[in-house]
């Protein structure tokens, strides 16, 4: 299967993300255009989506399915948020002369999950990430997001902290992380095309 990917510029992306985002019922809180691009203003940066053909309409009309945000996460953060993850992952992650990206936001809409969409948004982000110099790629999830913890662990990130819940095991916080070798990239199995909104 070719997988459509599409590249956004800050501006088109935060508010297809923005849009997007009402179709995926797990996350509660949505993000806004307005905190995507507040977050992603200063920094490097990616959004792509995957984009398919609806399978009931004849004219074939072209959606997104699949989104994913990276962006560059700091030794020395202003925003309370990212200084408070970096902190949390001092003793996990070596953030010091090294870039890392972080994976921020992402999804498949449930109706097209198991087609290889966010599999093949995250070989291109890992593209991208090592022709711009990073080491590595972080992401957080929840316990209880049993089938993204699953696809990370198709795509051989390593669990490097796990932050228990006092009261609940499924809200504790995992920590993963792949560092961004050249062997990452011989790895990719999607076939992926790339157009820039």
């Amino acid at each position: 299967m070719e997988h459509l990917i599409k590249q956004y510029t800050l501006d088109a992306g935060a508010l297809e993300i923005q849009y997007i985002e009402e179709s995926f019922g797990e996350f509660p809180r949505k993000k806004t255009a307005t905190e995507i691009m507040r977050r992603l203003g200063d920094r490097d940066f990616l959004i792509l989506m995957a984009e398919a053909p609806l399978s009931d309409d004849p004219m074939g009309t072209v959606v997104p399915v699949s989104f994913k945000v990276v962006h560059e996460l700091r030794a020395h953060e202003t925003d309370p948020k990212l200084a408070d993850l970096v902190a949390r992952l001092r003793d996990a992650i070596e953030f010091e002369g090294r870039k890392i990206l972080y994976s921020w936001i992402g999804g498949t809409r449930s109706d097209w999950r198991g087609q290889g969409h966010f599999r093949a948004l995250t070989e291109e982000t890992e593209v991208w990430a090592h022709s711009a110099g990073y080491h590595e790629v972080l992401v957080k999830t929840k316990n209880r997001f049993y089938d993204m913890r699953g696809t990370l662990d198709t795509l051989e990130f390593d669990v490097v902290k796990f932050e228990p819940h006092q009261t609940d095991n499924r809200e504790s916080k995992v920590y993963l992380s792949k560092r961004l070798t050249s062997d990452v990239l011989r790895g990719h199995t999607s076939r992926r095309t790339l157009t820039r909104a």
